[in-house]
């Protein structure tokens, strides 16, 4: 049996250069992942079809970024049970229609939301690490090791810091 993949979709190919922070973190820890071009506006069917089939082909979670009136995730989350991560876009009005459009889901249809443009990228995925991880001893240790490392990065910066104020 394969390790379930993340799939990622963007409303537009304008995305990709937000998006990819999201591929660089899977990446490096080590989590398969596909991506796709497809609207929930302009291409339904094949939105619908790409989920349903990446359902059925193993997903375990989906992250969606799209900007503007952001229906992506939604429309994803209505058609699977996985976990779906939206990530809003700033297109217009500096990301928050975007924002508001996908975390304001009904009952039911459920898309967690983060943070508009790259930092959420890269949540969306760690969040989707996380839960992949949570059946995967490995990659939760990846994420272990990885939390640790940014705690010492900062520790060595504050020991940085305090050294050049003791110059003084």
């Amino acid at each position: 049996m394969s390790k379930p993949f993340v799939a990622i979709l963007m409303g537009s190919d304008s995305d990709l250069p937000i998006m990819e922070a999201a591929f660089d973190t899977l990446d490096k820890l080590g989590v398969p992942f596909e991506a796709k071009v497809s609207s929930a506006h302009r291409t339904p069917e094949a939105t619908h079809t790409y989920v349903k089939d990446a359902d059925a082909r193993g997903a375990g979670a989906f992250i969606c970024a799209a900007g503007m009136a952001a229906h992506l995730a939604g429309a994803v989350s209505a058609n699977t049970l996985k976990p779906v991560i939206g990530v809003p876009i700033n297109s217009s009005l500096d990301g928050l229609d975007a924002l508001l459009s996908t975390v304001q889901m009904p009952g039911g249809i459920p898309v967690a939301t983060v943070a508009i443009g790259k930092a959420g990228a890269k949540n969306a995925a760690y969040l989707a690490a996380q839960i992949l991880g949570t059946s995967d001893a490995e990659l939760h240790q990846k994420l272990i090791d990885e939390r640790k490392a940014n705690a010492d990065a900062v520790i060595a910066k504050d020991a940085s810091l305090q050294e050049k104020l003791a110059q003084r």
